[in-house]
Formats: structure tokens, C-alpha cells, sequence
């Protein structure tokens, strides 16, 4: 915020002192503006009237940290509630999946089909409440990334160790419940360990767009009985596969157009907030919404990676029930890979689009020309 002279008398017989009677305004700098020699004001030219009324207030607080820096994620708060609630959901229906099973083969079963979503939900959670926490402390003036990194991990390691504690407590004590609790855990973390990176509204994109996609994946399983009927799923297994890889590549496209639309939106609405409270705050450029675009897809590819790693003996367990289940995971597991690459292309291809939409034309050659 600039600085402002104490009252007109004064700056009128500073004015007079330092040009000895002559007129008042010759002598200035030139980093004054029209506007601040009116106002008899030392301002910097960096800085305009409506700027230094608009980092007045809370908005400044939000949107900045107190010492200046990079703008901050807006609405961590809200996406942080929304993602805990989410986590909060998927492990309330796989505990309620896993006690209406029958027998301990069932429950095997379906912990093995339910694990992929509690691990996405955890590490979009841990991710969030990680921003959250590091944008807090970036209010405060510590801006400091290996500060950043560790307080995002610790946040990341505080959301799963409430989940794998809400885990053992809630379901039965088996091996299966250990393996969802340690994924869910180590998710939970690789998420805040995200959120450390210094690009707050790149990451609070990714984040937004991946829990938006997240929802949109399970509010389409009612659409799919009726989708398997247009792709002509009949009686024939040929016909069942040729319509569920429809599906599916529906879903995806589907899903990956949405993550695209969420991450441009996102960061035209934090270019926005930014702009309000310092007009000069750069604006984010085209790798900022590829990678924005593209992360939500990056993110279910590293929910893979950890299901694969954290949750093999799961697996592993699950494929030796029958040849029908192996033959489930083996598929399944193919399906959420192709997913994963189809959203992150399909989301970064929109985001770009999105982007370059609101791009002007090109100056022409004459232009330069007349403003030098």
C-alpha cells in the first residue's frame, strides 16, 4: 500500500522548497504520474488510485500473503471442506458395501473394486487441506518453499492419519482393512506433498477439476445401463465388450472435458481476484493451463501407481477368487489407465482451447511503431 503525505499545507511548502518559488510541478521525478501530481502525492508510478483502494481490505488478505509473493489459491476453504466431505463419503459407502457382503470372499471383492476411489478421494483431500494450510502460512510473510513443502507434507499426513485412524476404528480388523488404511494414508500424503508447490492457483486447479471429475465418474454410473443398450449390448460377450469400451471412452471423454473447463476456470477466476488486488500482477501463461488441464488426468494415473503399489497384496488376493475375478481386475485395471490418459489429454486439449479463446488479435507492424 503506498504511502501517503500528511496534508496539502505540508506538501505545498515542500513543493515551494524544492523549486524556490517556481512552478510545482517541473521538478518532480518521472516515476510520478498526472494523477499523483494533482494529489500533491510522492506515489510510485507502479501503482494507480484504483489499486491502492482495492489492496485495502480483506481482499488483499485473501488473495496475497502479508509480505507479497506469488496470488494465492482462492476458496482453499470451501475446496478443502468439499474434498474431506468427499473422502469422508467414499469410505462411509465402502465400509457399508463391505459389511453387506455375505461371506469373506464378497468382502474381498468388492474392498478390491472400492479401493481405487477411496484412494483418489484421499489424495485430492490431502492435497486440499495441504493448500489450505500453506496458504495460511503464506499470509502470514513465510514464503519460503522447503517451509511450504514441509508444512504441506505434515498437513498431507495429518488428513490420512484421521482417515486410516476413522478406518481401523469404523471397520472390521482384517489384513484388507490395513491395506485400505495404508493406501489411504500414504494417498493423503503424495497429495500434500502436491500442494507444496509454489504455483498455489495452478494446484488448487488440478485440485478442483480432479474433485469434480471424481463426482462426475460416479454420478455417470446411472447413465451406463442406459448407454449399454445404445451401443447395442446384447446377448453375445462380443457385443457386452464392444459396448463397455464405449462406455467407457464416453465416460472419459466425457470427464476429461470437464476437469478442462473446471482448471480454466479456476484460474481465470483467481487471474481475476489477483487483478483487483494488484493490477500488475503478471498473468498466468499457456503452460499454466496445459498443466492445470492435464493434472486432474496426472492425478488418476498417480492414484494407480499407489493402488498398484500400497494395494497390491489386495489385489493380488482378489484375482485368486476366480477366474472370473481375475479376469474383473485385469480389466478394471486396464479401464482406469485409459481413463487416466484420456482425461489428461482431453482436459489439457480444452484448457488450451479455453485459453486461447480469450486471446486478442495480433498487433500489427504499424503498431510498435507508433508507440515508440
Amino acid at each position: 500500500m503506498t504511502k501517503q503525505p500528511g496534508g496539502s499545507a505540508a506538501a505545498e511548502s515542500e513543493r515551494s522548497a524544492a523549486t524556490d518559488g517556481g512552478d510545482a510541478g517541473t521538478d518532480r521525478p518521472a516515476t510520478g504520474d498526472a494523477g499523483n501530481d494533482e494529489a500533491g502525492t510522492d506515489r510510485p508510478a507502479t501503482g494507480d488510485a484504483g489499486n491502492d483502494q482495492a489492496v485495502t481490505g480483506d481482499e488483499a488478505s485473501a488473495d496475497r500473503p502479508a509480505a507479497g509473493g506469488p496470488p494465492l489459491a482462492p476458496g482453499t476453504p470451501v475446496l478443502a471442506l468439499l474434498a474431506l466431505g468427499w473422502l469422508a463419503a467414499m469410505l462411509w459407502s465402502t465400509r457399508e458395501a463391505i459389511n453387506s457382503a455375505a461371506a469373506g470372499i464378497t468382502a474381498v471383492s468388492l474392498s478390491a473394486f472400492a479401493l481405487p476411489g477411496v484412494i483418489s478421494a484421499a489424495l485430492v483431500a490431502g492435497g486440499a487441506f495441504a493448500l489450505f494450510g500453506v496458504d495460511l502460512l503464506a499470509r502470514r510473510g513465510s514464503e519460503r518453499l522447503t517451509l511450504r513443502f514441509v508444512a504441506a507434507i505434515g498437513t498431507g499426513l495429518l488428513v490420512g492419519l484421521a482417515a486410516a485412524f476413522a478406518i481401523n476404528l469404523t471397520y472390521a480388523d482384517n489384513a484388507t482393512t490395513n491395506v485400505i488404511a495404508g493406501t489411504t494414508a500414504a494417498a493423503a500424503i503424495i497429495g500434500g506433498a502436491v500442494a507444496g508447490a509454489r504455483t498455489a492457483p495452478v494446484v488448487g486447479a488440478v485440485l478442483t477439476a480432479a474433485l469434480g471429475t471424481l463426482v462426475f465418474v460416479v454420478a455417470f454410473s446411472r447413465a451406463r445401463d442406459p448407454l449399454f443398450d445404445l451401443f447395442g449390448a446384447g446377448d453375445t460377450q462380443e457385443s457386452l465388450l464392444t459396448a463397455a469400451k464405449w462406455v467407457s471412452r464416453t465416460e472419459s471423454l466425457l470427464a476429461g472435458l470437464l476437469a478442462g473447463l473446471l482448471a480454466f476456470g479456476y484460474l481465470a477466476w483467481a487471474r481475476r481476484r489477483a487483478v483487483r488486488v494488484d493490477a500488475g500482477t503478471p498473468a498466468p501463461r499457456w503452460p499454466a493451463y496445459l498443466l492445470a488441464g492435464a493434472g486432474p488426468g496426472l492425478l488418476l494415473l498417480v492414484a494407480e501407481v499407489i493402488l498398484r503399489v500400497g494395494g497390491r497384496d489386495l489385489l493380488d488376493l482378489a484375482s485368486t477368487l476366480s477366474e472370473a475375478d481375475a479376469v474383473a481386475q485385469t480389466a478394471l485395471g486396464t479401464s482406469r489407465i485409459d481413463n487416466g490418459i484420456w482425461v489428461l489429454f482431453v482436459g489439457a486439449l480444452t484448457a488450451m482451447i479455453a485459453f486461447g479463446r480469450t486471446l486478442g488479435p495480433a498487433p500489427t507492424d504499424d503498431e510498435p511503431a507508433e508507440k515508440v
